[in-house]
């Protein structure tokens, strides 16, 4: 059964207008109610809708937890509260500058209601647990000082790793010295290694001391708190649950680290981002190296290599998205925002509003964090958003890849922008950036309709001249809206476009001279981009299979393969082509052909008159046997050398009665 739904919409105090039928028809609502201050004195329409059956849908992000509050209280005064969901089209719609287009911001906030409506994606969880076991790395007096301030809820060792003087023992927490040589792990699962680790001697009189110390030391633990004054030891390490590092240059920091570690005891839940299909994975085949594009985006070092695929640590991966962006084989994708779920808000945001506006909106991705504040903070005190520019918040810029801008010109964008938290951001996105921009050299979208700004730049006023005439259908994976994208805005499809060094797509070249046709390349290629002929040898190539991935160049013993990033938007990348072939050589007894004749050739030509084995005989007639015919010639031959003497002649009974 279909629940009802109430949709309401408050103009702020007057401050943004709406067309309320056309939000009505985005959020699938049975009624809609238009009010000046729901969060004032227009609350009782709010608090007599949540006490009501239908499902209720307030149009305000700002006062969401106000509302919230206002249904529990409802909850426990009646026993009934009514669904409650908030939306924000006031800060990315409604308030614009004065000389905004009131239609285009009418149908910005219809696309953003109707985006409201999908249902959002849900991401397995995994169970954390942490026993309170800490480990504390530092000078002297910091880890001491900090086994102190959180002594009474965690399990406390201190590594000292000065010269400092002795403390004396306390049976609150243990201490030892050492230097810390590596790390690895996360939360509930830190694994330490030490070298010169002496423990402190709690026995006898005197001045305490360390004993003997170990060459090597591993330790364990739930919680590290790494004081030593000097870099972190993790990449990214604000994103590694359960690590404290602290910064030598801000004040209070022991303070601040063992108000948070004290927390950090329980069964906590943690998001599994990704999904991964090994079988997929171009990594590697039979030792050859292959595809590393997740290893060498990863920021946390979540990702490692296990033999012909990667795997991916889910108690380090911090989600942030930037090796599925990457993966040419989807090998890797993600739970939280699919490529299917940001095509698909893509899809319905730009429909929507060119339905209301008749024109190509423009699109920004941008983070649900610093980049949902910077929208915030420039429609309250500044223009706002453009009138045409469409917001896309993602949990994390690395997020987006090429695919995921080329499906956005698919579904009809005019623009595609990238506001970065920070240069981190902006060098994260950079490569994807620069290949969607040689993606659309020649087409009728030039490479400056993908770019990456700054906040104020959120404000400016674009140009839709070069908007894509038809949105195209956005089904299939990464690589299929990728080619149906390009193909649809390309002038000219027949001329390959070159693409980055690195690029995913591209063509494998064969240098005919250098070439054996052993067949090695085909046999390990990932994705069967290479493929041999059935009745001869040759190698046969089908270019939109191929994923640049390298296995073929670093396995051809004889470096005959050159890889060419490109991309062909022409149906003969779909079909098989010949890279190169030849004759086979037929047999000289049975006429069946084998091998290769240059292969044969060669063979002959170099052993014929020149090794002692193929001079002054007819051993060199073997080479140009098929396997077969080269057995029984061996065996059969008048100088086969494996032929056993002449058989004696059986002698019967009637020989020696003759005799």
């Amino acid at each position: 059964m279909t629940a009802h739904k109430t949709l309401l919409l408050c103009t702020c105090d007057k401050t943004q207008s709406f067309d309320p039928k056309a939000l009505q028809a985005a959020a699938a609502a049975e009624q809609v109610i238009v009010v000046d201050q729901l969060c004032g004195t227009d609350m009782k329409t709010a608090a007599e809708h949540l006490g009501g059956a239908n499902e209720v849908l307030i149009a305000c992000g700002q006062q969401a937890a106000l509302f919230e509050r206002l249904g529990e209280d409802i909850q426990a005064e009646i026993q009934h509260s009514a669904p409650l969901s908030t939306l924000d089209i006031r800060d990315r719609a409604g308030w614009s500058a004065p000389q905004a287009n009131p239609k285009r911001l009418h149908a910005k906030q219809a696309a953003l209601m109707a985006a409201a409506q999908l249902p959002a994606p849900v991401a397995p969880v995994k169970t954390i647990r942490s026993s309170g076991v800490c480990c504390v790395v530092g000078p002297t007096e910091q880890a001491i000082r900090m086994a102190e301030l959180v002594q009474d809820e965690l399990g406390v060792t201190c590594i000292v790793n000065d010269a400092g003087p002795v403390q004396l023992p306390s049976a609150a927490y243990d201490v030892a010295k050492g230097k810390l040589t590596s790390a690895y792990g996360a939360l509930g699962n830190f694994k330490l290694e030490f070298s010169g680790l002496q423990m402190l001697n709690p026995a006898g009189r005197g001045e305490p001391g360390y004993g003997e110390a170990k060459a090597t030391a591993h330790s364990e633990c739930d919680i590290f708190i790494d004081l030593r004054g000097m870099g972190p030891a993790f990449p990214s390490h604000e994103k590694r649950n359960g690590y404290f590092w602290a910064d030598p240059a801000r004040t209070g920091e022991l303070e601040r680290i063992a108000l948070n570690a004290r927390e950090m005891v329980g069964e906590f839940e943690k998001t599994v981002y990704f999904r991964l299909e090994e079988s997929l994975c171009a990594h590697s085949r039979a030792n050859q190296p292959g595809c590393t594009r997740c290893l060498d985006v990863c920021c946390t070092e979540a990702i490692f290599s296990a033999g012909e695929h990667i795997q991916i640590d889910s108690d380090i991966c911090a989600g942030c998205g930037s090796c599925a962006a990457v993966c040419p084989t989807s090998a890797i994708t993600m739970n939280e925002t699919s490529f299917e779920a940001i095509t698909r808000n893509l899809e319905v945001m730009a429909r929507v509003y060119r339905e209301q506006s008749g024109e190509a909106p423009r699109l920004v991705f941008h983070t649900l964090d610093a980049g949902a504040e910077a929208i915030a903070y420039l429609a309250r005190y500044d223009d706002g958003l453009a009138d045409d520019l469409i917001p896309l918040g993602l949990e994390h810029i690395d997020r987006v890849g090429h695919a995921e801008i080329m499906a956005a010109f698919g579904a009809g964008y005019a623009e595609v922008l990238i506001l970065p938290d920070n240069e981190i951001d902006r060098r994260a996105v950079a490569a994807e950036v620069e290949l969607a921009q040689a993606m659309l050299t020649g087409t009728r979208n030039s490479p400056s309709r993908v770019r990456v700004i700054e906040a104020i730049e959120l404000c400016a006023a674009g140009d839709n001249a070069g908007r894509v005439s038809e949105s195209v259908l956005l089904v299939g994976g990464r690589r299929d809206i990728t080619r149906v994208t390009a193909n649809a805005m390309a002038d000219n499809i027949e001329a390959p476009i070159p693409l980055p060094a690195g690029a995913p797509y591209g063509a494998v070249e064969i240098d005919s001279d250098k070439c054996t046709l052993c067949l090695a390349c085909v046999s390990l290629c990932p994705t069967g981009a290479l493929g041999d002929h059935p009745d001869r040898p040759e190698v046969r190539f089908t270019e939109n299979a191929c994923v640049q991935c390298g296995i073929c160049e670093s396995t051809c013993p004889e470096t005959a393969i050159t890889l060419k990033p490109r991309l062909d938007l022409s149906k003969d990348a779909l079909s098989p082509r010949a890279l190169h072939g030849e004759e086979p050589f037929e047999c000289i007894q049975c006429g069946k052909p084998f091998g290769v004749a240059s292969t044969i050739n060669r063979i002959v030509e170099k052993l014929e008159n020149q090794h002692w084995m193929y001079t002054k005989s007819d051993n060199v007639q073997l080479i140009k046997m098929c396997d077969d015919c080269r057995v029984k010639a061996q065996y059969h031959g008048n100088n086969a050398p494996m032929a056993g003497g002449e058989r004696p002649r059986v002698r019967t009974s009637d020989d020696y009665r003759d005799s």
